[in-house]
């Protein structure tokens, strides 16, 4: 493994993160109806620091391999989206409009995930998790828009 790549690609999924350290949930958040299985607080840093990790470590399995091009950009491409929903949905407060980025984030993971199994089927492996949950996430989403329409 490259180190210098690593992070490089780290430092995407940290920017990435940043944005959750700048638009943090806050009252209004805690004030929207949410269904009985939200994670709790804590779990969604903890998940986002391994989640983070593994994005990248595929991302450096994936750099160095012949025909990577496609996959790359779908990486680039999800984690410009990861990084737009946290200011749309909590700094904006956007609820639909987070939601379609979820969706675009989610079609994006799928689609680098079927690039990356191309290549390296480890490096496939390693973004399951963050699919599993972005769906996850999506459902959340979706279920906060249908049942606070005035914060839509």
């Amino acid at each position: 493994m490259q180190l210098t790549t690593f992070l490089g690609f780290l430092g995407a999924c940290l920017a990435a993160a940043a944005t959750g350290m700048i638009f943090q949930p806050g009252s209004w958040y805690r004030s929207l109806r949410k269904p009985a299985w939200t994670p709790p607080d804590w779990a969604f840093p903890t998940v986002w620091t391994l989640l983070y990790l593994l994005i990248a470590l595929a991302a450096t399995r994936v750099a160095g391999l012949a025909g990577n091009g496609t996959a790359l950009a779908l990486w680039s491409l999800q984690i410009a989206l990861n990084t737009l929903w946290t200011p749309v949905f909590f700094g904006g407060r956007h609820i639909r409009a987070g939601l379609v980025i979820l969706v675009l984030l989610w079609i994006a993971v799928a689609l680098a995930l079927a690039a990356f199994w191309a290549l390296d089927w480890v490096a496939a492996i390693m973004l399951v998790p963050y699919l599993a949950w972005l769906s996850l996430a999506a459902a959340l989403n979706f279920h906060i828009w249908r049942e606070n329409p005035s914060g839509a």
